[in-house]
């Protein structure tokens, strides 16, 4: 019952995820240009967004809904599901955006189904996996945040720069990364009573994810919203499942036909989400919305 439960506040905070992802896209591309030089300025101006501001709400109950997933079920498996986010998102793009889907989206709609219930049928019992290797979690986040921050900076490479947005994302995807093997692992102290909360998860947790917010919403006002939309999803959902299985030890199965049925269904989520465009389009359809309605606010000349 608890691993249902698990996947249906996974499922509940993929959707949430990636339609905040949305408003957010198209209240960033509106508000003044992001400068980590003048961080407070920068976030006044972002919440100063309408849409903006709808997009965090929105990511606040779904981050939520996240940590109630992480709580349950295996990183691996929690991760693997919010993977696929932006395909179950297909789905409402089409009704509340407008797009129609193609066979190639149905297909991944589909294959998200698929992976889903192979992950469901064989997760019983798996266990919350809270135990980590603390060699192996000191390895894995400093591994993520220094490449984190070498995609930060990787601009100043030139024949990086035209990529900017792109590796901004991916970075931000890194640091939401960290912050979910960092609640993982608090997670699990917490059974030892609530002092655990002043732990050094709770700083990472707190460090990553003011980097990821105004990393994310940086790239978000400088790339291409297919780029950076699921270079994010796939950097933050590929570095917490490989979290899973090195920190955590999360089982992939006691017989070579479980095992088999859980790393299909790990690939199939990735491959579906490859096959969605959908919501990237929806998003880039809220742009050009915004920009209409910027032009047609402005002053005429007289």
């Amino acid at each position: 019952m608890a691993y249902a439960v698990g996947l249906g506040c996974a499922v509940l905070a993929a959707i949430g995820t990636n339609l905040s992802f949305l408003y957010k896209h198209r209240g960033a591309v509106a508000a003044p240009d992001v400068d980590m030089r003048h961080p407070l300025r920068s976030a006044i101006d972002l919440f100063r967004s309408k849409w903006w501001t709808v997009g965090w709400l929105l990511a606040a109950v779904a981050f939520a809904f996240h940590v109630g997933a992480l709580a349950v079920l295996p990183l691996s498996v929690g991760q693997a599901v919010l993977s696929g986010g932006f395909v179950l998102l297909a789905v409402l793009a089409e009704r509340y955006f407008g797009f129609d889907l193609g066979r190639r989206q149905w297909f991944g709609v589909v294959l998200v189904a698929v992976s889903l219930a192979l992950l469901a049928v064989t997760g019983e019992g798996s266990g919350t996996n809270s135990d980590y290797s603390t060699v192996g979690i000191i390895v894995f986040e400093g591994a993520a945040l220094a490449l984190g921050l070498l995609f930060v900076f990787s601009h100043r490479v030139p024949r990086l720069r035209a990529q900017r947005g792109v590796l901004l994302g991916a970075a931000a995807g890194m640091g939401f990364g960290v912050a979910d093997v960092s609640v993982k692992a608090l997670s699990g102290d917490l059974g030892s009573g609530p002092f655990a909360l002043v732990s050094v998860w709770s700083i990472l947790i707190v460090i990553a994810g003011v980097a990821s917010f105004f990393a994310s919403a940086r790239s978000l006002q400088v790339g291409e919203g297919v780029g950076v939309i699921a270079v994010t999803s796939v950097a933050a959902n590929l570095s917490a499942i490989l979290a899973g299985v090195v920190v955590f030890g999360d089982p992939l199965g006691d017989d070579a036909l479980v095992v088999s049925a859980r790393v299909g269904a790990f690939v199939l989520v990735l491959g579906a989400a490859a096959l969605m465009p959908a919501p990237v389009r929806a998003g880039e359809a809220m742009e050009a919305q915004s920009s209409s309605d910027a032009r047609s606010s402005a002053p005429r000349p007289a």
